[in-house]
């Protein structure tokens, strides 16, 4: 079992402990460097927990390799991953004519430490990330993805993402590209109006 939950001020230091370990051993899977970020504040990634949508995944017990969090709250267990999101695209109010919104979801800075992986923590993350789309009323959650990094990209894969066709180079490290991939999502309206018209119930598209 994985216990997912967004971030607030308070773990600051479990969202940095991730994201520096992440950017310091798998450099070339992110947009950001170890130099970069290593010299935040406090008080910065305070900011950064309570601001940004970020989620944490717990496992609920010590693995091997993994300490336990000391401000992780009781009966949370290891912090295992993080992936984190953003609006994007524009984000008009619908028009009298039924015209929809063309807001996306940006999946940003998923992680997941060695020992956690192949137990459900990265899945559990992206299930946080489309829920909180979904929530938003989002058409679609997409990412961008190094292209040589096999294992993220089969996870997104089998996930239900699928590649866009796009490509630029990785901000981090230019000599390597990376591969836009994208998960469409059906509207709030267009479920509302499939379960009236079918009876089928109020589910909310593939995932």
């Amino acid at each position: 079992m994985v216990l997912v939950r967004a971030t607030t001020a308070a773990d600051w230091q479990i969202l940095r402990d991730l994201r520096l370990t992440a950017l310091r051993d798998q450099p070339d899977a992110f947009a950001a460097t170890y130099a970069q970020e290593a010299g935040l504040t406090e008080a910065g990634w305070r900011e950064r927990a309570a601001r940004q949508i970020t989620f944490l995944a717990f496992t609920p017990r010590p693995a091997s390799g993994l300490s336990t969090e000391p401000n992780a709250g009781p009966n949370t267990g290891q912090a295992a991953g993080m992936a984190g999101c953003y609006l994007t695209g524009a984000a008009s109010v619908a028009s009298a004519a039924g015209t929809p919104k063309t807001t996306s979801v940006h999946m940003i800075g998923m992680f997941v430490r060695p020992q956690a992986r192949g137990h459900g923590v990265g899945e559990a993350l992206i299930d946080a990330v489309l829920s909180w789309a979904r929530a938003q009323d989002a058409t679609s959650v997409d990412l961008w993805v190094t292209e040589s990094n096999e294992p993220a990209r089969r996870l997104y894969e089998r996930r239900g993402f699928t590649p866009t066709g796009e490509r630029q180079p990785l901000p981090s490290n230019p000599d390597l590209p990376e591969l836009a991939m994208s998960y469409p999502l059906a509207s709030a309206s267009t479920d509302a109006s499939t379960s009236a018209s079918t009876g089928t119930g109020t589910g909310t598209g593939t995932g």
